[in-house]
């Protein structure tokens, strides 16, 4: 039987498994089960060991992805509530954190880029990051109108 055709092995199997659900890390793993640093390699150039590796690893990007999105309306919300902190470096903190957020994909990903697109800036203006810092720190306006941030 060619070597790509074959499934993985039960070994293999229980290494995955150790590495995706367990909280020992890869060299843990490795010792555990008895697997030298040598073989592991090899069974990482393995197409049939490698497709279930990456496959698992997938899932649990998703996974994480899923459950990020599950609390990120509690996370904002807690965000909103830290800019009302009495601690100014706390509440200046989450402003920050606001505004980090409220940045395009675009802009985020340009940060550690060289060239930038001149259209994108990563930064916002230093006055409007002053007004939007400002306003957050106000909290929200009871009557419509702006409010000075408290002193």
């Amino acid at each position: 039987m060619p070597k790509n055709t074959k499934r993985i092995t039960k070994r293999q199997r229980d290494v995955l498994d150790d590495l995706f659900t367990g909280r020992d890390n890869e060299q843990q793993v490795l010792e555990k089960h008895k697997i030298s640093q040598r073989a592991y390699d090899k069974w990482l150039a393995d197409g049939k060991f490698a497709a279930e590796f990456e496959r698992r690893l997938q899932n649990a990007r998703r996974q994480g992805e899923l459950l990020l999105a599950r609390y990120s309306a509690l996370a904002a919300a807690k965000l909103i509530e830290l800019t009302q902190s009495q601690t100014q470096e706390t509440a200046r903190k989450a402003c920050l954190d606001i505004i980090t957020l409220l940045r395009p994909d675009s802009a985020k990903s340009d940060i550690d880029t060289p060239q930038k697109n001149e259209n994108t800036s990563s930064e916002l203006p230093p006055d409007l990051a002053s007004r939007l810092l400002s306003a957050l720190a106000a909290g929200p306006p009871n009557d419509g109108q702006m409010h000075q941030p408290a002193q």
